[in-house]
């Protein structure tokens, strides 16, 4: 049943661009977005699109506003939720930003500024009622965000043994030949991945946006059957660990 004090919730799945329509309602639309809790903790990786609806169910549920947003990189379809995040417009909310990917040269501050001001955004990023806090790391440093919670970052060329791997699956290997140097990887890449690194599950994440349901049952199969107990990750999923 895994433990119930640690979960992980998918609240957007896609990479690219949101691709909201009849042919993507039973995988989703929306651009990344990880929830995890940690017993009382909220930490969440990612706030693509699927940011805003994350941001609505907090504030609906009446859940604690006090949490840490992760980035794992900034481009647009990972960050472009954090405007529409209700709990930002929240004075009692206290939020921390995390990025490990812009020292020196930049910061998770700078970015946000850049994409919330004219002619890109018409408010500015001080427009947010929330307290908030910007923390930049280097890739392989340890975080600890809160008592009991350790954070190993490192830079990304291999996994060992996790429990739970999501895994930036946008193609297919017929597809990557065209796409090689598109900053992403093939589903079944993450297969063999997962298989030498011996991880428990693999959750295959940031679908490509032209692969439709139907396209996503077949990757659902084949995985599978390549390496059984692998999930295509869903909006809306939720796996206890």
């Amino acid at each position: 049943m895994g433990n119930p004090d640690f979960t992980v919730r998918f609240w957007g799945v896609r990479g690219s661009i949101p691709c909201p329509g009849p042919e993507t309602v039973r995988y989703g639309g929306n651009t990344a977005c990880v929830e995890m809790r940690c017993g009382d903790r909220l930490l969440i990786f990612d706030g693509g699109s699927g940011l805003r609806p994350l941001g609505n169910a907090l504030m609906r549920n009446g859940q604690r506003l006090h949490f840490d947003l992760f980035y794992s990189h900034t481009h647009l379809d990972h960050i472009v939720g954090v405007p529409f995040f209700a709990p930002c417009y929240q004075a009692h909310s206290d939020i921390r930003f995390w990025a490990g990917h812009l020292k020196p040269d930049s910061g998770i501050e700078e970015v946000l500024r850049k994409m919330m001001q004219a002619p890109l955004f018409p408010v500015p990023l001080d427009i947010f009622a929330a307290k908030t806090k910007f923390r930049d790391f280097a890739a392989g440093e340890e975080l600890h965000p809160h008592p009991g919670i350790t954070i190993r970052t490192g830079p990304l060329n291999h996994v060992d043994r996790a429990d739970l791997m999501i895994y930036d699956a946008t193609y297919t290997d017929e597809e990557y030949p065209s796409h090689h140097d598109w900053g992403h990887s093939t589903w079944q890449e993450a297969v063999r991945l997962a298989e030498a690194a011996q991880v428990k599950t693999l959750a295959i994440f940031h679908h490509d946006p032209d692969h439709d349901d139907a396209f996503m049952d077949r990757v659902a199969a084949e995985a599978a059957a390549m390496r059984p107990g692998t999930i295509v990750a869903k909006e809306g999923l939720v796996l206890s660990l």
